[in-house]
């Protein structure tokens, strides 16, 4: 289910069947890197749709968190923190952070959670058909992860 309100009303009469929340971590930054930042977070959230998609029912896209790049480490797993706090009091049993940004994969220790990293793959000179077709693909790959994940806990 996504963050809109036709979703959320379906979310809210079966809240107790959903115990998965999918966080998109959405890089911006303004300097040299700012070209890799928007492809990621492009990546990132168009992956996102096709995630929700196959798992309509079972899981909860939230709105991506956007940060900035140049952020501490200190400060960006604080609200990394704060989102888990706030996902499990709402009674989420399995959060996910899909991200492209490999910073992440480093600080997973520090928090709760499972980061699942994906390498940003360029789709801005794709037809559509190709671009949700590696979509597809990607998402396809995903499934088994999160089956694994949902079967650990």
């Amino acid at each position: 289910m996504n963050w809109v309100s036709k979703d959320i009303e379906v979310y809210l009469g079966a809240k107790e069947y959903v115990d998965t929340a999918v966080l998109p971590l959405l890089p911006v930054s303004f300097g040299p890197d700012m070209k890799q930042a928007v492809s990621m977070t492009e990546f990132i959230t168009l992956l996102s749709i096709q995630l929700e998609r196959q798992f309509k029912g079972r899981l909860l896209m939230l709105p991506g968190y956007t940060y900035l790049k140049q952020n501490s480490e200190d400060k960006l797993i604080e609200e990394i923190n704060n989102w888990y706090s706030e996902l499990v009091q709402q009674g989420f049993k399995h959060i996910f952070y899909v991200t492209s940004d490999s910073d992440w994969r480093t600080r997973e220790a520090k928090f709760d959670g499972n980061v699942i990293w994906l390498p940003s793959l360029p789709l801005e000179n794709l037809d559509s058909n190709s671009r949700n077709t590696i979509l597809e693909d990607q998402v396809k790959q995903l499934l088994n992860l999160f089956v694994q994940k949902w079967k650990e806990n």
